[in-house]
């Protein structure tokens, strides 16, 4: 017996052995074609990719709510401050934060803390903190705590507050600046710039980025008793210096793969006007009569060499007694709802290549001049407010000719002489232009901030039908169930900052 027992166990040993040897040569969780351990230089590009187009896609529809553009077609329930509805049309940000970012975010960060590449850390931990900013700003509650399950196992999730979604940009703005500040650890500028391809490797910019989210966070509570404008100014101070400092993308451009999504290769604006409201703003309508010179620049002209723009929910009439030459056209220039002819090359920032912007430094000067006016120190407000719309003036993507910026801000009506004069509608309007086709975030927030105000926004009109579900209100944020679809995107919605 004990014999017997001896073969047993020397049986069960070598099973062991072999069932051992086996699991190590069989391991279905480990591809070599498709490592689990990425370096984070791989992965930083992508995900800067996603986060940009996630906004490309979503201002088809939010660039409807700030009036940016608005539809060829009359009625389509975005221009009414609508939603598609048992659609995920709206829902590219969220997708790609918690997704094509999301995982692979947090992969960057852990590959970076083992590895010692604290500037990688740092950016990864900036990044995790827009896409959050821009995510809450958009949806309002968002999913934080639970939002990246270990065991997988979650497949319904508890959604945080915007409270504790600002509190967590602040957070991680914070330890993203210590990182960026180390030179210790294999920090290097030339490994950096491997993945990055909004800075280059630049940490100290990625820095002036870090102030420059912590400024429109603190900036958006800016109807809260919590309310803060020094720290605002201190934050934009600490932000970008000049143009330079932008951050922006720019696409390869070479394929409907690598292009902008704003580009003519992709095709994805062809139904889009610039809106009324928009032309109103450089044609002189608001301000004076004082054309803007900005007008030939980033508007598009029709046929007859007349700018004209579309009211949002009227659409354009496609009636064959109306000449082509008369009609709206879109950003690049060509016939709306038409797909652009071969070789189209775009113009503006509606390009193949871009660029995008992501944040520029006349945005950040118009936030400072918006929060010194609401403390009200006007000198500050109005020496911002010049440079911001200076800074527009000569940005590489709009590049108003010298004689042109000098006379645009001669004139008291856009610039007062006195800081006495300056009014908020001035700041928030210069604002808006110096954000149009791009800036829809922070636009949304701004008109939220003010309840669509027609006196800090003269001129703006608004769908003389709105959406069904609205219970006539513009869209500020409403619903709060999940919209069946496989994304699980939620309609924007919440008001906790704004």
């Amino acid at each position: 017996m004990k014999k017997i027992k001896n073969v047993a166990a020397l049986l069960l040993t070598g099973l062991a052995l072999s069932l051992s040897s086996c699991d190590k040569y069989l391991d279905i969780n480990k591809n070599p074609n498709n490592p689990d351990q990425v370096e984070a230089a791989v992965l930083l590009a992508p995900i800067q990719n996603q986060y940009v187009l996630g906004i490309q896609i979503d201002a088809r529809y939010l660039g409807s709510y700030v009036q940016n553009w608005n539809n060829a077609a009359g009625g389509v329930v975005w221009d009414l401050h609508g939603y598609a509805v048992n659609s995920d049309a709206g829902g590219e940000l969220w997708r790609n934060v918690y997704w094509r970012g999301g995982r692979n975010l947090i992969n960057l960060m852990d590959n970076a803390q083992t590895n010692e590449r604290w500037d990688y850390l740092g950016v990864g931990k900036v990044m995790q903190a827009w896409g959050w900013q821009m995510l809450t700003d958009l949806h309002g509650e968002i999913i934080i705590k639970e939002a990246y399950d270990q065991d997988h196992t979650k497949n319904t999730f508890n959604y945080d507050t915007q409270e504790f979604a600002y509190a967590e940009v602040v957070r991680l703005c914070q330890e993203a600046v210590k990182n960026l500040s180390r030179a210790d650890g294999r920090v290097s500028t030339a490994s950096l710039a491997r993945g990055d391809k909004i800075y280059n490797g630049d940490r100290l910019k990625w820095k002036k980025f870090t102030y420059g989210l912590l400024a429109i966070n603190a900036h958006h509570l800016s109807k809260k008793a919590s309310y803060k404008p020094d720290q605002v100014i201190a934050y934009v101070d600490s932000a970008f210096a000049s143009n330079a400092d932008d951050a922006q993308l720019t696409f390869n451009g070479l394929s409907t793969a690598d292009g902008s999504f704003f580009g003519p290769l992709r095709q994805n604006l062809q139904a889009y006007g610039q809106s009324a409201f928009a032309l109103r703003l450089l044609d002189g309508t608001v301000f004076g009569g004082v054309r803007d010179p900005r007008l030939p620049i980033m508007l598009s002209v029709s046929g007859d060499g007349t700018f004209r723009g579309i009211s949002p929910g009227i659409g354009q009439s496609t009636a064959a007694s109306i000449p082509l030459t008369t009609r709206v056209v879109n950003p690049w220039g060509t016939q709306l709802g038409l797909l652009p002819a071969a070789g189209t090359t775009g113009r503006y920032i509606f390009t193949d290549k871009g660029p995008f912007p992501l944040m520029t430094y006349a945005q950040l000067q118009f936030i400072k001049a918006e929060a010194a006016f609401i403390k009200g120190d006007n000198a500050t407000a109005l020496a911002a407010y010049r440079k911001g719309i200076e800074a527009h003036l000569a940005a590489p993507y709009v590049n108003v000719p010298a004689a042109d910026r000098a006379t645009y801000l001669a004139s008291p009506l856009i610039v007062p002489t006195v800081a006495a004069n300056l009014t908020l509608s001035q700041i928030m309007l210069q604002k808006y232009i110096a954000q149009w086709g791009w800036g829809f975030l922070e636009q949304w927030a701004d008109m939220r901030r003010y309840n669509y105000s027609t006196d800090v926004f003269p001129s703006i009109t608004f769908p003389q039908t709105l959406f069904l579900n609205n219970n006539g209100k513009l869209a500020s944020g409403c619903a709060r169930a999940i919209t069946p679809s496989t994304s699980g995107t939620r309609r924007p919605c919440g008001r906790w900052a704004a």
